[in-house]
């Protein structure tokens, strides 16, 4: 099973020019996806729901969709009537199994004077794989402009991490009534997680020690049973490789498999596609 992450940069590639059919071939036959800074009905990308084009591309894949951004779009026609649009800009999921159960979590965001300030969001996807049985699947896309925004929005992240599990699906209780079970059983919240997507922080930050723990002295880095694992890493890959965007000191790290760590001993392996030409970021894959 390959589980693969990408900014997609709203299809824009390093040409320029606007191919969502490039991106899909970039994420070949990955079972899972998740996509960061997917746009609905802007006008410099040709008032296109992205989302809706990106699902045609993977017929055989379910899929959903979480916005951070969320602003009105809609026209009115010469008689008066509403076409309803929202222009949106987020986070998406597609899955070569159904998606059960699915929350967009919006995180903390600052208002900024200068800095472009975005709203940003985790979407989870609650999936029943073949190979890993039920596992949550988050596309993640973290602030870019503050480090204390993004450590606010890490604390976000942990408690949908630690507190998801106790708080049980969408729908809980024994005595839920038909009105609730009648198109099927109620989805459980299992413990098993993965997130992907855009951190926009690298290895070397301090933001990067609340998501795997601090490294002590004596006994390296210290990972908690309940907090998550880099698969970079586990997958035993070289510590100061995996580029997947470039930056002002040269390409850098911010595109991110973390794994709970019941999960890190089945990821055979992770790589980044260095060739990809459909983004400003590279897209990242997991093998379990």
């Amino acid at each position: 099973m390959i589980i693969a992450s990408y900014n997609i940069q709203y299809g824009t590639g390093k040409d320029g020019e606007i191919d969502l059919a490039r991106i899909a071939g970039e994420l070949g036959d990955a079972d899972i996806i998740a996509l960061q800074e997917v746009e609905r009905f802007f006008s410099t990308t040709g008032m296109v729901d992205q989302a809706a084009a990106i699902a045609e591309l993977f017929p055989k894949h379910f899929w959903t969709f979480g916005p951070g951004v969320d602003l009105d779009a809609s026209r009115v026609d010469a008689d008066g009537r509403v076409e309803n649009r929202r222009r949106q800009f987020g986070n998406m999921l597609l899955s070569r199994w159904p998606i059960l159960s699915s929350r967009n979590h919006l995180l903390p965001k600052f208002g900024m004077v200068e800095q472009l300030a975005l709203q940003r969001s985790i979407l989870e996807g609650v999936i029943e794989t073949a190979a890993l049985g039920p596992v949550r699947v988050h596309s993640v896309h973290l602030g870019h402009a503050a480090a204390p925004e993004r450590r606010n929005q890490i604390g976000q992240l942990n408690r949908i991490l630690r507190e998801a599990p106790g708080q049980g699906g969408v729908v809980t209780g024994r005595s839920a009534s038909k009105h609730w079970t009648a198109d099927g059983p109620l989805v459980d919240m299992p413990r098993q997680a993965v997130f992907l997507g855009d951190f926009n922080l690298t290895p070397d930050d301090p933001e990067y020690d609340l998501l795997v723990g601090p490294i002590d002295p004596k006994y390296g880095r210290i990972s908690r049973l309940d907090g998550l694992v880099d698969a970079w890493l586990a997958c035993g890959n070289d510590p100061d490789g995996g580029a997947t965007c470039g930056s002002g000191n040269g390409p850098v790290r911010i595109d991110y498999a973390f794994l709970t760590p019941d999960l890190a001993d089945t990821a055979k392996s992770m790589w980044v596609d260095a060739d990809a030409q459909g983004s400003d970021h590279q897209p990242i894959f997991v093998e379990f």
